[in-house]
């Protein structure tokens, strides 16, 4: 992780070129957004990415590599979540400049800012359920406030329109943006936003988008489960004209059952919950799925994907039907030892920067059995 520290009232963040290793990103970014809302001389941040790409999110390989040790990829993790509330209630004006891919974890360090900027060349999308995983990083708060339901691949101006980012900007006027916002010399919201309008291009999106299958899209996934969501968008796939719905079922049928009752659970209970409470509880989700605890999904889905590249995952439990409440319960359950949950506060202005992973009792119990 490169920081360049621009000599006016700014500071920008490039981000890796491909992948965050978590435990050192998440604690460089951490550092940096800590430092910079704290410096009198930084009135606003800008964070990039360093190269074609904006953020693919977490290396997925030290996951599989490190399967075998339990808690292996825990301070990642803890540092990942606890970034991403600091992200969401920070102090200053934030701004990503979006310019490539956004997916999964990396997009949660574009959705949450004041002001995001994609360009055409932008996409986005939470795929986690392909490999065994859920959305995580404060997107069970996120995805149940935004229209639709979505968690498709989005590109360019369908990222804007889904509420996933605030502005369209073309890709030959992104320099020349940055170029002006580096010369602004306050972090007054309008006025930075003035000079992204004048960069700015409307929204029209394509006759095709998914997003104007909104109306379907809400209907099927009002249901109760995952199966009558499927059973929903089966019968509309056989209308008139709702051919698209194929690639929908595609998509649902060869994800993770597991992954599949975590994701539609942890979403709908995020409905009514708070950020810090949703950070919370997919910390806890996403401990208990690395550890294992009813399923292999996920290290089965990085293998897959991943690792042998065969895109022919064998998930345990393989059908919906097998996947029960009482496992799910058990992957949802706090730990009995409330110190091992994210250490965010309940109350925002109860503390600010405490918490932090190396504070934390994981980091006094590193290899010990913690459940």
């Amino acid at each position: 992780m490169a920081i360049i520290s621009i000599p006016s009232s700014t500071t920008m963040f490039p981000m890796p070129q491909q992948v965050l290793r978590q435990d050192r990103e998440a604690l460089t970014l951490g550092h940096n957004f800590e430092k910079y809302e704290d410096d009198d001389n930084a009135d606003f941040v800008i964070i990039k990415g360093a190269g074609r790409t904006f953020s693919a999110g977490g290396d997925l390989r030290i996951f599989y590599e490190e399967r075998n040790t339990r808690d292996s990829c825990l301070e990642g993790t803890y540092r990942m979540y606890w970034l991403c509330y600091h992200i969401h209630t920070y102090k200053k004006p934030h701004i990503a400049l979006v310019h490539g891919m956004s997916v999964g974890g990396g997009a949660s360090l574009m959705a949450p800012m004041k002001f995001s900027v994609v360009t055409e060349k932008a996409f986005s999308s939470t795929p986690e359920t392909n490999i065994g995983f859920h959305p995580d990083c404060g997107f069970s708060y996120m995805l149940p406030r935004l229209p639709g339901r979505l968690g498709e691949k989005l590109r360019g101006k369908e990222v804007v329109a889904a509420g996933l980012a605030t502005h369209f900007v073309p890709s030959q006027k992104l320099f020349q943006l940055e170029k002006h916002l580096l010369s602004i010399k306050s972090g007054d919201e309008d006025t930075i936003r003035s000079v992204i309008n004048e960069f700015s291009s409307n929204i029209h999106i394509d006759e095709r988008s998914v997003l104007n299958k909104l109306s379907i899209i809400n209907e099927c996934f009002s249901k109760d489960s995952v199966e009558e969501i499927i059973e929903s968008f089966e019968a509309e796939g056989s209308r008139k004209g709702n051919d698209w719905i194929l690639a929908v079922l595609k998509s649902l049928k060869k994800a993770s059952p597991t992954a599949l009752k975590i994701t539609l659970r942890s979403i709908r209970e995020g409905r009514t919950q708070t950020i810090s409470e949703c950070l919370r509880r997919e910390f806890r989700i996403s401990m208990n799925i690395q550890r294992a605890i009813t399923s292999g999904d996920f290290y089965e889905g990085i293998r897959a994907q991943i690792i042998d590249k065969d895109k022919s995952p064998k998930w345990n439990p393989s059908t919906l039907d097998k996947v029960h409440d009482d496992q799910l319960d058990l992957i949802f359950k706090p730990f009995e030892d409330h110190e091992l949950e994210l250490q965010i506060p309940i109350n925002e202005e109860e503390y600010r920067w405490r918490g932090k992973y190396e504070n934390s009792s994981y980091s006094h119990l590193r290899g010990s059995v913690l459940m």
